[in-house]
């Protein structure tokens, strides 16, 4: 008899221990402490020249985490200063005029010209009288006023050319001119620009977690340097089937545990409830949730004022069902 009731005994063991585990898988769910993750790429190749940080190190927004050897960009700028330099000669050239040299060529051939003009317009009234006597030829008459206006034309031809040249260069000369130049200033800013992506620098206070090059090897344009979390942006995430859901609400105060800090104790407030898409997304280690139910992912926010800088990321975190636990808070 005595053999016949061991077996029972076991049963009512097993019976009452699966009860016992029920009731604080039930009391409880189990999640996990999330930050933002934050990636840091440059846009410009560069091979690894220094590295001023270590993994697990606090930096704050605007400290140099790495720097980068780029001679391409000190290459650049000096194409880009030649550039600078060869516009600004020409712009300043249409824009002044000619020389003092060209001034002085083109005065003495305006002077030049004027005698001739004179000297022909003298010839035509001479030869205009003796024409009205009979006492030249009309022939040779038109060959000296075809010279005459030859004169006139040459001279006007060349005042025009010495005023141009004294009011500098035609003003679409002079803007295509200051285009080159602002085209060259432009080249010579992006080519700066690109120099300070030489220095990978914190964009705001985060926790650096893995560094993925080493001092000489080549970073590639758009290739992750260094990655982190951000250090503000810390949230809980649990994962719930349908049927628990009930039990809490999108803006509502829960308990929490961090069973790594000894069981600290805190309050934080459900800001989110979302549809699960991926299973491998669930934070519970060994779930056991009805395949038939939906899953939903809790996302849970400190309250202000509570110290969650030494939590650990992907640490595990508790939260407790106030329906079925006595928790209370430290």
């Amino acid at each position: 008899m005595k053999h016949s009731s061991i077996p029972l005994l076991y049963s009512m063991l097993i019976l009452c221990f699966s009860c016992t585990e029920k009731s604080a898988k039930e009391s409880s769910w189990e999640g996990k402490v999330e930050r933002e993750q934050l990636s840091l790429v440059t846009k410009v190749p560069g091979r690894v020249a220094e590295i001023r940080v270590q993994e697990g190190q606090q930096v704050q927004a605007g400290d140099t985490l790495l720097l980068l050897e780029i001679p391409e960009v000190s290459a650049k700028e000096d194409q880009a200063r030649g550039a600078i330099e060869s516009a600004s000669a020409q712009y300043n050239m249409a824009k002044k005029g000619a020389t003092e040299g060209q001034l002085k060529q083109l005065n003495a051939k305006v002077s030049a010209l004027k005698e001739q003009l004179d000297f022909a317009e003298k010839s035509v009234n001479r030869l205009n009288n003796l024409l009205q006597d009979s006492l030249v030829a009309q022939q040779k008459y038109d060959e000296v006023y075809a010279k005459y206006q030859g004169a006139k034309s040459q001279y006007i031809a060349a005042v025009a050319e010495l005023e141009e040249v004294r009011n500098g260069a035609r003003v679409e000369q002079q803007e295509m001119a200051l285009g080159q130049k602002e085209r060259a200033l432009g080249a010579l800013t992006e080519v700066q620009v690109a120099g300070k992506e030489r220095f990978i620098i914190a964009p705001q206070a985060m926790t650096v977690e893995r560094i993925n090059l080493k001092i000489g090897e080549l970073a590639l344009a758009g290739y992750t340097i260094i990655s982190g979390t951000i250090d503000e942006s810390i949230y809980f995430r649990f994962t719930l089937p349908e049927d628990k859901l009930k039990d809490f609400q999108q803006g509502s105060t829960v308990k929490l545990i961090i069973p790594s800090k000894n069981k600290l104790a805190l309050q934080g407030t459900i800001t989110s409830i979302s549809a699960l898409t991926s299973y491998a997304s669930i934070t519970t280690a060994y779930p056991d949730f009805d395949q038939q139910q939906a899953l939903f992912e809790l996302k849970i926010k400190p309250l202000a004022g509570v110290n969650t800088v030494n939590l650990l990321t992907k640490s595990t975190v508790l939260l407790k069902n106030e329906a079925n636990s006595s928790f209370t808070t430290k």
